[in-house]
């Protein structure tokens, strides 16, 4: 026996006797990749070993094919994490470790040709001609954030599965597919722990790009995922989803490249790099649940959760002295502004004609906080349009369209009315065909809109009853109730506007008239202010807050394709401006529309002044969603 076997005899007895006493976990990569290139392991995937070090998916293909697929991972590198591209005919990584060798360091490898698989390997040494034309692209891999998740006190079952979604990738030249994801359940009381301990690990796909129903991601079944065995839940766990490297074979797949190879699902590449947790620049992430049918999470920093508290606090005093700080609910306003931000299409209301002896009957509080709320949804490239009474139509058009030349709304916006002609028309209205499967409307907001009470009239202040002025809008929020994945949120300063009925209870003891003007119909979220106008530019800053904020907008965009940065200024000049107010309020005067309290033709709404009031109210929420 020559004295290189010798050597090479005793190093893989030392390798055994370390597999016995210290286990794959405890073992030095370039120990664990000496075994694996000598094909001493039995085992099926590389999950756990070398703990605490970088594993990296292996996508291995044409130089010709090699820019384009860089590009493609940097659009997407959620799933795909570039950790290093090799040159072509390079077999080693000298930047990830030392001693290795792609064509034999993976437990597994598969051979793609024209976008099939064609065969499993446990080398690609009899490929060294051809790979010597190939580049080899090492990507971040989930398997390396398993034990910050396990520091984290998050149990690891099973490890994960992976599942394809009907989320596009962002495609660039011949390379497209659908984002794949793993799943690991994670008990929901660990929720934001489990973002915490990932987020920093952004060379191993970051934070979750999705907690909740996977029905949401297009995954039907997941007791059927499309790689791995299905995971056990245990009661308690919620779904969370990260984004997976497997993607990039499903791009190999698509792109039909004559010869590529990848490693097998689970058979990873073990890096000599320790996973050192790198701080987010977005700040600490906070989760909140924004809807339980289908059941949904989302993704916020702290920073931006603080100023959006902010902001509630701020149009949350009572100058009309009306006891509304009784009704106050903590929070609402975030995660009102949470629902907002991910839905497509959202339905405005608006419209309180609480003066039935003028003509028009409307006040005006509501319709600048519509406007408010509308522009910045524009602004967000989501579909918004507003119903409201028909006989009120005209004036509403008449509204839009001088709002439209003020600079306030980029475009016209869609408005509609609502009347009820069947037990069905809610549905109808809400619904293509009234099939619930298929919303035209995601989120559903009223600001100082009429409300029915419990004797189902519509009541104003002075309880004088307003139904004849009134059409059933309310019916469009109880049947919201009833359709899957759509929430609403009423705004409100007494207690007798369309969605205080979850705060009905407290109306009732603490608001003047309580008893009988109340409410009935409860909104999924109830944000109360001392102006509803109020409550209509704090969402508007709050929606500006959360697009601007790093982690929120990266769970949005499922970590797919680049950051929005450059709407930056186009969501600024959206925001409510005292300008802007000034001469929409100029106009509802000349309109006819009236201030609530006080029916006044002046430049005040609710009785209170629009110069050092309502413009300074602007001012400190303009403050504080910029700073």
């Amino acid at each position: 026996m020559t004295r290189m076997a010798c050597s090479e005899l005793k190093k893989n007895l030392e390798d055994e006797e370390m597999l016995l006493t210290g286990g794959l976990k405890s073992l030095l990569p370039h120990v664990l990749r000496r075994i694996i290139r000598c094909n001493r392991l039995s085992i099926s995937n590389t999950s756990g070993m070398a703990e605490g070090y970088k594993q990296a998916n292996v996508v291995i293909l044409h130089k010709s094919l090699a820019d384009d697929f860089e590009k493609f991972c940097h659009a997407n590198n959620g799933p795909l994490p570039l950790l290093y591209r090799s040159q072509p005919g390079d077999w080693k990584c000298p930047s990830l470790s030392t001693d290795s060798d792609i064509r034999t360091d993976c437990l597994q490898y598969r051979r793609y040709e024209h976008g099939a698989c064609t065969g499993s390997l446990k080398s690609l040494k009899e490929y060294s001609e051809q790979l010597k034309d190939m580049v080899t692209f090492y990507l971040g891999c989930s398997f390396s954030f398993e034990k910050a998740v396990q520091k984290a006190g998050i149990p690891i079952r099973n490890v994960e599965q992976k599942c394809n979604t009907s989320v596009p990738c962002y495609s660039i030249s011949m390379f497209h597919c659908n984002l794949v994801v793993t799943m690991r359940p994670i008990p929901e009381s660990k929720l934001e722990a489990a973002v915490l301990a990932t987020s920093e690990l952004k060379e191993a796909h970051g934070a979750p790009i999705h907690i909740g129903d996977p029905g949401l991601l297009g995954i039907q079944d997941l007791s059927k995922p499309d790689y791995g065995d299905p995971v056990h839940f245990h009661p308690g766990d919620i779904p969370v989803f990260w984004a997976c490297g497997v993607t990039g074979v499903e791009a190999i797949i698509n792109c039909r490249a004559p010869l590529a190879f990848t490693h097998s699902p689970g058979c990873m590449f073990i890096t000599d790099l320790k996973n050192d947790n790198v701080r987010s620049l977005g700040g600490v992430p906070q989760v909140h649940c924004i809807s339980q049918d289908p059941l949904h999470f989302s993704i916020v920093s702290a920073e931006a959760a603080r100023k959006i508290r902010t902001l509630e606090t701020l149009i949350g005093i009572d100058p009309g002295e009306r006891g509304i700080l009784q009704l106050q609910r903590q929070g609402e306003l975030l995660r009102a502004c949470l629902a907002m931000s991910h839905a497509g299409s959202v339905l405005v209301t608006t419209g309180f004609p609480t003066h039935c002896g003028h003509q028009p009957p409307e006040e005006n509080d509501g319709p600048p906080g519509a406007l408010a709320i509308a522009a910045m949804l524009q602004a967000l490239e989501k579909q918004v349009a507003i119903v409201t009474d028909q006989r009120a139509m005209d004036l509403n058009k008449k509204i839009i369209e001088e709002a439209v030349q003020l600079g306030i709304l980029e475009k016209p916006i869609p408005l509609l009315s609502y009347q009820r002609e069947s037990d069905d028309s809610a549905l109808m209205f809400l619904c293509e065909n009234g099939d619930p499967g298929r919303p035209r409307f995601d989120h559903l907001v009223a600001i100082e809109r009429a409300g029915m009470a419990a004797d189902g009239n519509y009541y104003n202040a002075r309880k004088v009853n307003i139904k004849h002025l009134v059409d059933p809008i309310d019916e469009l929020f109880l049947a919201a109730q009833t359709i899957p994945g759509v929430t609403t949120t009423g705004v409100g300063d007494g207690g007798n506007e369309l969605g205080m009925g979850k705060v009905k209870d407290a109306v009732k003891k603490h608001i003047k008239n309580g008893d009988v003007i109340a409410c009935d119909v409860e909104a999924d979220f109830t944000v109360v202010a001392g102006v509803s106008n109020w409550g209509g530019y704090a969402m508007a800053c709050a929606l500006y807050v959360l697009r601007c904020c790093e982690i929120h907008e990266r769970y949005l965009r499922r970590a797919l394709g680049p950051p929005r940065t450059e709407s930056r200024r186009l969501w600024l000049s959206a925001l409510p401006s005292v300008t802007k107010e000034e001469k929409l309020l100029k106009t509802l005067v000349q309109l006819g529309v009236r201030s609530g309290k006080t029916a006044s033709l002046e430049m005040e709404v609710d009785g209170l002044p629009f110069y050092d009031t309502h413009s300074l109210m602007i001012e400190k929420l303009l403050q504080e969603a910029q700073q």
